[in-house]
């Protein structure tokens, strides 16, 4: 079983992964905003790669050493694979963001339901690649959920699972994560639910979520949701005009590459 970190009730940040760049490079970052919305209007870092991508400016040293670990971070996490159940959009799309997320994480749940749909125009267009990572810390449901999530991913519905799950998210810990509750959920993203079932239990898809929590703690990742976004980092669920900004921004830098 993955061990559980100290549930942090009312933060979306990603506080490890802010220390990790704090310590790299202190000084660096830049864009400090407060998440519309949530509860004690938590500080949030975006590092925005705005001012250097119309050509209007440089970017200042710190700003390009920025963008530098963030670009290197999105390479690492790149899996850019045509049969990844766990993406969408072009293997080749100019711009790729790298989700850090957990099924019963409440700022996952207003990301999803909220940002995710409204970006998916540039999927569609080839401009972006969404690569999903697990990062299931809330505790033992949150595995369970993150194991469903890929049985469905076997049948190409890990996305409708996702969607669906999160349209009706329960409270975490909630002890709704049942097989038989999984199982409707995956009946409602089209999968099979034989299949699921049988797949449900398979030990590859548990390896394959711990792979995922052991890479993110080893790049610093301490919470969600947290978006790589070829060299913009973004920590929680931010207004969805940030996104825009940010893949509106990235695509730009790729284009006159």
């Amino acid at each position: 079983m993955i061990p559980a970190p100290p549930r942090r009730r009312r933060s979306p940040v990603v506080p490890a992964l802010v220390a990790v760049l704090a310590l790299v490079m202190a000084g660096v970052m830049f864009g400090m905003s407060r998440l519309g919305g949530t509860p004690g209007g938590e500080t949030v870092l975006l590092i925005d790669p705005q001012g250097g991508s119309t050509g209007a400016r440089s970017l200042s040293p710190q700003e390009a050493a920025s963008r530098s670990l963030a670009g290197s971070l999105t390479a690492q996490w790149a899996r850019r694979r045509a049969d990844d159940p766990l993406a969408r959009g072009r293997v080749d799309a100019p711009v790729l963001m790298i989700v850090f997320s957990e099924f019963q994480c409440p700022f996952c749940g207003k990301y999803a339901r909220d940002i995710h749909p409204r970006l998916q125009r540039y999927v569609d267009d080839g401009t972006l690649r969404m690569e999903w990572r697990d990062f299931p810390y809330l505790g033992k449901e949150s595995t369970t959920v993150a194991i469903a999530a890929r049985a469905a991913g076997r049948q190409g519905r890990f996305w409708e699972f996702h969607d669906a799950w999160f349209a009706a998210q329960p409270p975490p810990n909630s002890g709704r994560a049942t097989p038989a509750y999984l199982e409707r959920i995956a009946s409602q993203a089209g999968a099979d639910p034989a299949a699921f079932r049988r797949d449900l239990t398979d030990p590859a898809l548990a390896e394959a979520v711990t792979a995922d929590v052991e890479a993110a703690r080893r790049v610093g990742i301490g919470g969600t949701p947290a978006f790589l976004i070829n060299g913009t980092i973004i920590m929680g669920a931010q207004p969805v005009e940030d996104f825009v900004r940010a893949v509106d921004a990235e695509a730009r830098l790729a284009r006159a590459r």
